[in-house]
């Protein structure tokens, strides 16, 4: 990597080293909270994606990391957690110039996930059932019969731009606590902290060929991955319009594939909530790195006795958060992403005023000296949203708050339901048995109640419906990367003793 002017150059890493690109072609990543072009990334080709691939196979199939025991390779991890520790500042650097994630974020929770997503892996990986012994069953003669786990082989890892490393990491660790070896393309707009982590892996002692990170457009390294038949899985975080079409694509080598895919999270405030509690949550919930967030809280679902009320604290609440820099520790809401993205959230805001919603708060681009130059939207709030409205409809993934009202628990569960989407949701009461019995009618992978955004490495998340297939984090996310295998073995010597064989003879 040089230094030009401050815009640093990125190749691509494959094989355990920096490698460019045959073409030389680079494209930009541009800092969200200037606009300025911050890095220039090797834009790799179809050519490049069958050098990684054979990369990755051909370390896979030498046994240098997939023979490895377990003990070997969860040390490996935790070496790996404590090199990052080490490159935390760069890491954040990279991560905020290209994501536009505050340094409060990306310090305060996003390298203590990296860091545990390894440690809790290794632990999960070395008390994990490799193998299974049977019970003996003699009806069909005496055998031994065990259940194997092995490596799937090659994975793809398709990785977005909103927790770019978090969410590359919730792949890349349960991949390489199997012994599989992984090729990691992330989002264009936000590569530079990936490319890092691959260079620490191999300080920390992970050979060469079994983490590599491939660059560029997902129109061909993404697509040429899927679709590639020496690729055993593909691993994809993402909008659900993308998820399809990678299921489809897969579908060709039938590939395994586990799709971690959009949402639109609804809130269900109880007439009895705890407003001192909720309101802080629920904004925490939405606004959290400017609502680009798939499982954040954007329906919020309030009840008639308490809806001006609750409308009227958010909007006073929402009035201290501090848009800025995220470079600057008093920033608790930085850019969103992209111009485009930008773009694309503000049509949304535009549709929720031409369908009579009632904007309470925000609802423009953000402007003064610090921000004028970046992608920078205030936080917004809508009331009087009904569930059929775009704005309630579709994931805006922006900094964009609907309040829904209703007035029976039915009606709530009801419109917490009508959805495509079914990734997260959650429950504001004061009455903790009741919001857990609600907590089981809503169709949902995590439900959270008088809390948002608190993961655990050791519970699954995932999606129901289009929000997703498969699971990830949690001890179940381990089998995500194996092969299961039955080997019967007969412990018989005579003829006599092997009753099927008189089906035949």
């Amino acid at each position: 990597m040089s230094t030009e002017t401050m815009v640093q150059q990125f190749p691509l890493f494959i094989n355990g080293q920096w490698t460019p690109v045959s073409s030389g072609e680079t494209f930009d990543v541009i800092n969200p909270a200037t606009s300025e072009v911050v890095a220039k990334v090797a834009k790799a080709s179809t050519q490049e994606v069958e050098l990684a691939v054979q990369n990755a196979r051909s370390t896979f199939d030498s046994g240098v990391w997939s023979q490895k025991t377990a003990a070997e390779r969860a040390q490996v991890l935790i070496q790996f957690s404590n090199k990052i520790v080490e490159h935390a500042q760069e890491i954040i650097y990279l991560e905020a110039i290209s994501s536009g994630g505050t340094i409060r974020k990306l310090a305060g929770a996003d390298i203590q996930q990296l860091v545990l997503s390894l440690q809790q892996t290794a632990a999960l990986a070395l008390n994990y059932q490799y193998v299974e012994t049977l019970p003996v069953f003699d009806a069909l003669g005496a055998s031994r019969n065990q259940i194997v786990r092995e490596p799937l082989g090659v994975v793809a890892a398709i990785t977005p731009w909103n927790f770019p490393l978090v969410l590359a990491m919730w792949k890349i660790a349960p991949a390489l606590a199997m012994g599989n070896s992984i090729i990691v393309k992330p989002a264009s707009n936000t590569p530079l902290g990936t490319l890092k982590l691959a260079e620490i892996a191999i300080e920390a002692g992970l050979p060469p060929g079994v983490f590599n990170v491939i660059t560029g457009p997902g129109s061909t390294v993404g697509d040429s991955l899927v679709t590639h038949k020496e690729v055993d899985k593909v691993a994809f975080t993402g909008s659900t319009e993308v998820g399809r079409s990678i299921m489809k694509q897969a579908s060709g080598t039938v590939k395994k594939v586990t799709l971690e895919l959009g949402g639109k999270a609804p809130a269900i405030v109880l007439p009895d909530a705890d407003l001192e509690l909720a309101i802080p949550g629920i904004l925490f919930g939405v606004f959290f790195h400017s609502g680009q967030v798939c499982e954040s809280g954007t329906r919020l679902i309030v009840h008639d006795s308490i809806y001006e009320e609750v409308v009227e604290k958010l909007a006073a609440m929402t009035a201290t958060i501090k848009v800025g820099n995220p470079l600057d520790l008093a920033t608790g809401m930085g850019p969103v992403v992209s111009k485009q993205q930008m773009e694309t959230i503000l049509s949304y805001i535009e549709s929720g005023i031409e369908e009579g919603a009632r904007l309470v708060c925000g609802g423009k681009r953000a402007t003064g000296p610090e921000v004028d130059n970046g992608y920078f939207i205030e936080p917004t709030i809508f009331a009087g949203v009904t569930n059929d409205m775009k704005i309630a409809r579709e994931e805006i993934f922006g900094p964009v708050l609907s309040v829904i009202r209703y007035s029976t628990e039915e009606e709530a569960i009801a419109i917490a339901n009508d959805t495509i989407y079914g990734l997260s949701g959650g429950i504001w009461s004061r009455d903790v048995v009741k919001a857990n019995k609600i907590a089981t009618k809503i169709k949902a992978g995590t439900i959270w109640i008088n809390d948002w955004h608190m993961f655990r490495n050791d519970a699954p998340f995932g999606g129901y419906k289009q929000s997703g297939v498969g699971r990830e984090l949690g001890k179940n996310v381990l089998d995500e990367y194996t092969e299961v295998k039955h080997v019967h073995t007969a412990l018989t010597s005579e003829n006599s003793q092997r009753p099927a064989l008189g089906l035949l003879f």
